[in-house]
Order: C-alpha cells, then sequence, then structure tokens
C-alpha cells in the first residue's frame, strides 16, 4: 500500500507531541533519555508486552516491576523454576503466557542476545506480529509497525473505515507500516499507543488535545466514536461447576492443574469439571463434612465460569494433595483465589 498522502505530516506531527506529552512507564525511556543516547532494554520491552497482552497497564505495571525486581535480566528468570514464575503470574490470567514466558527466556540465553528483527522474534514462544514490532522498533530501532488495539482505534477513525473489519485491520497494518519514519520509529510507536489510550479512547475522545485532529475523518463526520466498526460479539457461553475447598485443621488441600489447557501447571483448588453444557456431576476428593458456602463468577475469554464453593472439614484418611497451612496459601488464579476468600473468611 501507498504512503497515505493526507498523512504525511503525521510522524513529525504526533513525535512532537509525544516529547511533549509522553507517559512515564518503568519500562520506557524517556524522548529526553533517548536524547542523551540512552536505549531501552530490550528485556524490559520484551516483558512489559508479555504482561500488557491481555491487561491494562494500571494492573500489569506492579507485575512489571516485582518481576524485575526479583528476576532483573533474561538469565535470571530462565534460571527460575516454573512453578516460580507461575505463582509470580497468578492474576494476570492467560496461564499459557507465562509458560511461553520462561520458554522464550531459556531460547533468548540460549541465543546469546535477543533478536533484534520482527521476522526472527517471532521465531520465539510467545511473540506474535504486534509484539515483534513493538521490540524490534522501540529496543532495537527497526523501521517496524507495532499496531495493538488503539493503534487500530486510531486509524480506524483517521480514516473512517466502514468495510469489514477483517480487511480493514489489514489496511491499518499496511497504512502503519507505511508511515513508520527512519528516524525514532519506536517512539512512533509508542506515540501511537500514548495517542490512542489517552486521547483517542474508546468512549469520549478528547478531539481538541489530538495533534492530528484536523487528519481525522471521524472527528469530520462529527461521530468518532462510531469507529471502529466492528462485528457484533456472540453471546458469551456460560460454564458451571463445583470447588473444593477441604480443610484439615490449619491447613488446605490444593492441587496443581496438569499441563496442558487451561490454567496449566497452577496452584489450584480441585474441582469438578466445567462442560460446556449442563452441570457437572459433584465428585468430592475426600470423605468429609461438605457445606455449601456460595459461588464465585469468573470471566475468561470465551466463557463465563460459575463455581458452586463446597467446603469441607477432613473426615477420614488426607486425599493426596498439596496440604498447605492456609496462612501461607498464595499464588492462586483469580478464580480459585476468589473461591478460597469465600470459603475461609470466617475461619
Amino acid at each position: 500500500m501507498a504512503r497515505p498522502k493526507d498523512l504525511d505530516t503525521l510522524p513529525d506531527r504526533l513525535l512532537a507531541w509525544y516529547d511533549r506529552h509522553a507517559r512515564d512507564l518503568p519500562w520506557r525511556v524517556s524522548p529526553a533519555s533517548r536524547a542523551d543516547g540512552n536505549r531501552p532494554d530490550p528485556y524490559r520491552i520484551w516483558l512489559s508486552e508479555i504482561i500488557l497482552q491481555q491487561t491494562t497497564i494500571p494492573h500489569g505495571t506492579p507485575y512489571f516491576q516485582a518481576f524485575t525486581d526479583r528476576w532483573p535480566t533474561v538469565e535470571a528468570l530462565a534460571q527460575s523454576r516454573d512453578e516460580d514464575v507461575m505463582t509470580a503470574w497468578a492474576g494476570l490470567g492467560y496461564y499459557a503466557r507465562a509458560r511461553n514466558l520462561l520458554k522464550c527466556a531459556r531460547d533468548v540465553v540460549a541465543l546469546g542476545a535477543f533478536p533484534e528483527t520482527e521476522a526472527e522474534l517471532q521465531k520465539l514462544p510467545g511473540i506474535g506480529p504486534y509484539t515483534a514490532g513493538a521490540i524490534a522498533a522501540i529496543a532495537f530501532g527497526q523501521r517496524a509497525a507495532a499496531v495493538d488495539g488503539n493503534v487500530d482505534r486510531v486509524f480506524a477513525r483517521l480514516l473512517a473505515l466502514k468495510g469489514d473489519w477483517a480487511a480493514e485491520k489489514k489496511v491499518i497494518a499496511a497504512s502503519v507500516r507505511a508511515l513508520v519514519p527512519e528516524e525514532r520509529p519506536g517512539e512512533f510507536a509508542e506515540a501511537l499507543m500514548d495517542l490512542g489510550a489517552t486521547v483517542c479512547t474508546p468512549t469520549r475522545p478528547n478531539c481538541p488535545a489530538c495533534p492530528v485532529a484536523d487528519m481525522c475523518r471521524a472527528r469530520a463526520e462529527g461521530v468518532p466514536e462510531r469507529y471502529p466498526i466492528k462485528p457484533a460479539k456472540g453471546v458469551a457461553r456460560v460454564r458451571q461447576g463445583v470447588v473444593y475447598v477441604l480443610v484439615e485443621g490449619d491447613e488446605i488441600m490444593l492441587v496443581r492443574r496438569p499441563d496442558k489447557g487451561l490454567l496449566g501447571g497452577m496452584l489450584a483448588l480441585p474441582t469438578t469439571d466445567w462442560p460446556k453444557m449442563g452441570v457437572p456431576d459433584a465428585a468430592p476428593p475426600a470423605s468429609a463434612r461438605w457445606k455449601t458456602v456460595g459461588e464465585v463468577r469468573h470471566v475468561f475469554t470465551h466463557f463465563t465460569l460459575t463455581l458452586t464453593v463446597q467446603r469441607g472439614t477432613l473426615k477420614g484418611k488426607r486425599p493426596d494433595g498439596l496440604w498447605t497451612p492456609i496462612r501461607d496459601v498464595e499464588g492462586l488464579p483469580t478464580v480459585f483465589a476468589k473461591a478460597f476468600r469465600l470459603a475461609t473468611s470466617g475461619a
């Protein structure tokens, strides 16, 4: 796709705006610091991008700080125990990312350093086109495009794209790639992210503060909030199950979920299956005095899960499990942490 002629001045104007309004984020090197010759750490850029793939900056930043405090280099992360990383990841969801995080760190150490190009970066576990573009541009100054949801929204409005969303996303990717400047490509990527996150927001965009508002076709139409025009979402599926909080004295039974599948490898509470249809047969993990104490609800990507929480006091022999003092329980995935708090709040 040819460079969009009506957006010719966008890179220079956007970078000038970014020099004044760049967000202060712990993995970033500010425009002023870059001007002094400082460069971003590829490890910190990669880690931040993986953490933020499915969460917000306010939620993800404390995790980034905890990870870099504990594992300040990719070498340190590569040498860590799998269970330590999975526990540290708890609360970020999408636990396959945590497994890929470790695989990627170990592959990078084996290579000797992070690759610098999009193509080579995409060969690493957990790194797709957007993440590869972001790392290549921000960490290595490559002329690469980083198109995330914020950038999709900005360009859908700039170009007032009304066609099939899958096709329009290709138009956006080509438009962004054509506009990436030879100089400061990483800061261009960060500037686009910041514009979408702080000015061209999903609702009530602050058009008077936008450095390229006069280029925006959606603003000219008077309805920027209309864009992007995406297909209607389907009705979220609902699944049900039972989760068991089995205690004996001051200890609780935990389990380690299978490596494959949802929440794979994570520390958890015993639970029934979560079938796509119907209510599963309850199968308590031991003979105990069971009592239903309520329900917890959690939204996953493709379905909503409702778990009936049963608390039991062990009556017979302990079943196999990871028996842990209640006061020491930490690092459970969110859905199990909710059940744990509900069942032990009065303990």
